[in-house]
């Protein structure tokens, strides 16, 4: 029997026939070794009849399943699924209760065009960067993007290292050899924003915003004060601006992680971004990937995509963002950075739709650059009232929901009284660069 597929861009990730609610995760991981053990609690309604669910856990053996609400039959592991068979059918609206102990050695998991994602050991401790399929390889989750639930982390480890997640931070209890750690968010999640960051961190000094809003940096005791002020000295600034812009931070609070390794590119989760202590300066390159990293936490974290084929609606937003950063701090105004990079995406290849690019290309910079492009062209044409409001609402009608283009569509027609299916046509579904407006 095959087994279900949620978003054809992530093949064998995903079973729309049930949705979770809340994941209430027990975690114990040794360092040394990199040994984690598990136990997982998941409550879960059902969204059409089945008599099986299936769950995404890669890499990891699930040892012991229980089942509450409905009668297990029997469970087993499938090119990195959890298949449970229940006895009967149950109906849609059945709410049931899911506990899996599970336990391994976890690693990332490699998929075909995207690459390697999940939980990876760095040279003295960990970090779990999960975009878009990595989720697997350290919970048994439903793998979707449209699936947003509450979660509960607690994470015992060992001890001298600090462990920061998603949402707030509220208990830390030290042991003999051992330190445990809860975090709660109460705002919906897709499991691919949710991670778990373990290093010998110290807690370093950052601007409040206006708002008030908690910020926290987390980084190696050795990184320099100046390269840490350098790099962050602005990101209160890039709240006020964002807030302005976008309405109000859609989270309890704000956390960054540098950690002791270099990194490619930083990494997007939900309330948290982590850094490479090599993305952390003054250029703009640098402030530029602050900037970025921040903005997802209103287009991609609060409002998130249903599916993958319309990540410009996340990765074009934050690289407009980027481009409002530099307009409100006094660098480049954003029709600058549109024209420069406008002139570059019309001398490269003319492949690429921007409404559904393909998983090879989902995080293509064509996608990024294209998307910013396509947000300029309505800001041009509506106007920057008619614009920003329609940002705000954006985020304000949708936090917490799961979106396509179609919806952003049709909102900014509302909001702006302009047809804008046919006015971001030629940017979204035509494969060649329209004019610049």
């Amino acid at each position: 029997m095959n087994l279900p597929t949620a978003d054809d861009y992530l093949p064998s990730h995903g079973d729309p026939c049930y949705a979770v609610r809340h994941y209430d995760l027990t975690l114990h991981y040794a360092v040394e070794g990199n040994r984690l053990d598990g136990d997982a609690s998941l409550s879960v309604e059902v969204l059409e009849p089945t008599r099986r669910l299936v769950l995404d856990l890669s890499h990891l053996k699930a040892e012991k399943v229980r089942l509450k609400g409905a009668k297990l039959r029997r469970f087993g592991s499938r090119l990195h699924r959890l298949v449970i068979d229940l006895a009967e059918e149950v109906a849609s609206g059945t709410e049931l209760t899911l506990d899996v102990r599970y336990s391994g050695q976890p690693r990332p998991l490699i998929a075909r065009h995207l690459g390697d994602a999940g939980w990876e050991e760095l040279t003295d401790g960990v970090i779990v960067a999960a975009q878009p399929h990595g989720a697997p390889t350290w919970f048994p989750c439903n793998d979707r993007p449209d699936d947003k639930a509450s979660y509960r982390l607690e994470i015992t480890c060992t001890a001298g290292y600090t462990v920061v997640s998603n949402g707030k931070q509220t208990k830390h209890k030290r042991g003999g050899s051992t330190e445990t750690w809860v975090f709660e968010q109460a705002e919906p999640m897709a499991t691919y924003l949710a991670t778990v960051q373990i290093g010998r961190y110290v807690d370093r000094e950052v601007g409040r915003p206006a708002s008030g809003l908690p910020l926290r940096i987390a980084a190696p005791a050795d990184l320099p004060d100046a390269q840490h002020r350098a790099g962050f000295g602005r990101q209160h600034e890039m709240v006020d601006a964002y807030e302005s812009l976008f309405g109000p931070y859609p989270f309890a609070g704000y956390t960054v992680v540098v950690t002791g390794d270099d990194l490619e590119i930083p990494l997007e989760s939900q309330a948290l971004s982590t850094f490479g202590r090599n993305l952390v300066g003054d250029d703009w390159e640098q402030e530029r990937l602050i900037a970025h990293e921040l903005s997802h936490q209103w287009f991609g974290n609060a409002v998130t995509l249903r599916w993958w084929r319309d990540i410009w609606l996340h990765e074009g937003f934050a690289c407009y963002s980027e481009w409002l950063w530099s307009e409100r701090s006094g660098r480049r105004p954003a029709a600058e950075h549109a024209a420069s990079h406008h002139a570059r995406l019309v001398e490269k290849k003319q492949d690429l739709l921007l409404a559904d690019p393909g998983p090879a290309d989902m995080f293509d910079d064509r996608v990024y650059k294209r998307g910013a492009l396509t947000l300029h062209t309505l800001r041009v044409a509506a106007g920057d009232e008619a614009f920003f409001e329609l940002l705000r609402s954006w985020v304000a009608t949708f936090s917490g929901r799961s979106v396509t283009t179609e919806d952003f569509l049709a909102h900014a027609s509302s909001l702006t009284r302009l047809d804008a299916t046919s006015l971001l046509a030629p940017w979204l579904y035509e494969r060649a660069v329209p004019p610049l407006p």
